[in-house]
């Protein structure tokens, strides 16, 4: 039986948007958005890109209080603020019973801005491993930053994790992530192209897409399909791909 999620559900409070024509409120999947329930363990957003997986998965970090760059609550840097206005017209249900102890904001795309505010303060990095994410290579630093910095009861939101991590690396993140949601009941959110991030059991997963937002089986996903596919007959695909 799994905990109390900290965040029960997300649900966009149409009313109150001032423009429903402009960004990113125009996003197709976001205009049928209403009210989506939280896995208490692990739910994924994916979809092309521009589907406005991660806009939402932003939004959502952001009312939570995590810095828009990635980070935890007590990091405030800003390279260059690109954030959307959906956080404001987002209301985020949360347990009446549980409070998470840590959590994190972790994006792809800000990776240095994050790591590069760090290095500012050594006794900070000190709870990171201690060693800048610099002198790491991209992948090293996301694993790093994950078995170090997250930790039990935590709520954690992740945008692509998997855009620095080799297949080898994603299975340890797959790990890390089963410890967390095993052994430290935390809850985590993740926005995903990686078939083998995604294939993480009982998660739930919206599928953003032209046609709104619903709920999918792993083997329902093009991650999956295109995938297995491609792998079970790779020269068929080659050629179609090639041939003019």
């Amino acid at each position: 039986m799994p905990p109390e999620p900290f965040l029960r559900s997300v649900k966009l409070l149409r009313d109150q948007i001032p423009d429903a024509a402009k960004y990113p409120f125009d996003i197709p999947a976001l205009k049928s958005l209403d009210e989506l329930e939280l896995h208490p363990n692990v739910t994924f957003f994916i979809g092309e890109n521009g589907s406005g997986k991660s806009t939402l998965i932003e939004a959502l970090a952001v009312s939570m209080g995590f810095n828009a760059e990635g980070g935890g609550k007590n990091q405030f840097f800003s390279t260059r603020r690109s954030e959307s206005e959906l956080h404001k017209h987002l209301r985020v249900v949360k347990s009446a019973l549980r409070r998470p102890r840590t959590g994190f904001f972790l994006r792809a795309e800000s990776f240095y801005n994050l790591a590069s505010d760090l290095e500012r303060d050594p006794q900070t990095l000190e709870a990171y491993g201690g060693r800048s994410f610099h002198d790491q290579s991209h992948g090293e630093g996301f694993i790093a930053l994950v078995n170090h910095r997250f930790g039990a009861n935590g709520l954690y939101i992740l945008d692509e994790p998997e855009a620095a991590l080799s297949p080898q690396r994603q299975l340890a993140l797959l790990k890390s992530i089963d410890v967390l949601v095993r052994d430290g009941e935390s809850q985590l959110i993740i926005a995903t192209h990686s078939p083998i991030v995604l294939a993480y059991p009982q998660a739930r997963i919206y599928a953003l897409s032209a046609s709104g937002i619903e709920t999918v089986r792993y083997e329902e996903t093009e991650h999956f399909a295109l995938t297995r596919d491609f792998l079970n007959d790779r020269e068929r695909y080659l050629r179609r791909l090639f041939t003019d």
